[in-house]
């Protein structure tokens, strides 16, 4: 078992193709493998993983096959921290067994496992080596797939390897000068679930009586970008993220991300114009 820490960013194909120009520009990067990741994930008819917020797929890289298992894990200073098991495996089926001799194993009947959807895309590496800190950045596009539907995925991913986790979010900052970004924390397993009409998170907390925290409203963005939807908040909900905003320079992206919401324009949409990642990514450390 081992602990990943990343930072996964959406974009339009069109940004995605600049940004991957752009990483490779940089002093300390260089260009890493292309290859074709097909992705095959698992639950039960009752969709009992998905409940405890883990995600169980075989992925398929040419003649290799890898079954991982993950756990959502948390939100920490802008960047997903997750519990990961990976083993490799001779073919494309799943092999029950080594979930069996994890904590996951004990709760969940096994043998209702079947898969769920797919994600299958292109992935290009770039390693980022700065001082003692290694960082493997992923750009992905390709596609979502379940019960005939599709839904199209280009992301980009900042993953420490070793070294200061605090450039993650220096490097994911500065990616989000040069071309809009979104910081997700949807994951590509929620959106697969979603589109399979086994997910249907809320975006807003049952609470939302007060002011949201600065994780609320990073979650919300993200869950009403995955429904296609706006995020519902007024100026007293959002007072928390607005301070935050004014320490660290980012007021003017505040103030367009406000008035855009409170027009009820649709997070996907805002998305698209620089003003949200950057707020995002100024307040993500708190």
């Amino acid at each position: 078992m081992a602990e990943e820490l990343e930072i996964k960013l959406t974009l339009s194909a069109e940004n995605q193709a600049t940004a991957l120009k752009w990483l490779l520009s940089q002093s300390g990067a260089t260009e890493g493998r292309r290859k074709t990741l097909i992705n095959r994930y698992f639950d039960t008819p009752e969709a009992d993983l998905n409940r405890q917020r883990i995600a169980l797929r075989v992925r398929q890289m040419g003649d290799h096959f890898i079954q991982t298992l993950k756990t959502q894990g948390e939100f920490v200073d802008g960047a997903h921290k997750r519990q990961e098991w990976e083993w490799p495996l001779m073919g494309k089926e799943l092999n029950i067994g080594l979930v069996a001799d994890t904590p996951v194993g004990q709760g969940v009947n096994l043998a209702d496992l079947k898969p769920v959807f797919e994600t299958n895309f292109e992935r290009q590496i770039v390693m980022i080596e700065e001082g003692e800190t290694v960082i493997e950045v992923a750009v992905d596009a390709g596609y979502i797939e379940a019960g005939g539907q599709r839904r199209p995925l280009h992301e980009v991913e900042f993953e420490l390897k070793s070294g200061d986790a605090s450039y993650l979010l220096q490097w994911a900052r500065a990616l989000a000068d040069e071309v809009p970004v979104f910081l997700n924390l949807v994951s590509k397993a929620e959106q697969g679930y979603f589109l399979a009409g086994l997910h249907n998170p809320s975006i807003l907390p049952a609470d939302g009586e007060q002011a949201l925290s600065v994780s609320g409203f990073l979650h919300g963005l993200s869950v009403a970008w995955l429904k296609g939807e706006t995020l519902l908040a007024d100026g007293d909900d959002l007072a928390e993220v607005g301070r935050l905003a004014g320490n660290h320079g980012t007021q003017p992206q505040f103030n367009d991300v406000r008035t855009s919401l409170m027009s009820g324009e649709k997070v996907a949409r805002l998305a698209e114009r620089g003003a949200l990642g950057q707020l995002q990514l100024s307040i993500a450390a708190g």
